[in-house]
């Protein structure tokens, strides 16, 4: 556990996104808050998306503002990226997520998606 926290400490220093694995409910989310309280963007949102909650036909209206399976699904409200602006979006379970919005996602955080986050 020491480690794990040494390792929290530094990773919040930097400004890299993080990649957090574990098994369901060892805690992910609890190193992931951390992270963010002890980073420059505590000042921001710390904004969740459980993926495997979210069913996959409005995952990508939702998290990404995109056109998504209903009418004026990007111009009703703010996409979880955009609410985590300045902050961290903690993407919870992402390996349930189908494959194609997998890829999608990475495309965002590789081109920046806008701002530049966890």
């Amino acid at each position: 556990m020491r480690r794990t926290m040494a390792q929290v400490e530094r990773v919040a220093a930097g400004e890299s996104r993080v990649c957090i694995l574990g098994d369901t409910g060892t805690g992910k989310e609890l190193v992931a808050r951390r992270i963010h309280e002890l980073s420059a963007r505590r000042v921001g949102p710390f904004v969740t998306v459980n993926c495997a909650a979210v069913p996959q036909e409005l995952i990508e209206s939702s998290c990404l503002a995109t056109k998504g399976s209903f009418t004026g699904a990007a111009t009703r409200h703010l996409s979880k990226l955009k609410q985590a602006h300045g902050g961290t979006l903690f993407l919870d379970e992402i390996g349930d997520m189908p494959p194609v919005m997998q890829a999608k996602f990475l495309r965002v955080l590789e081109e920046g998606g806008g701002a530049r986050g966890r």
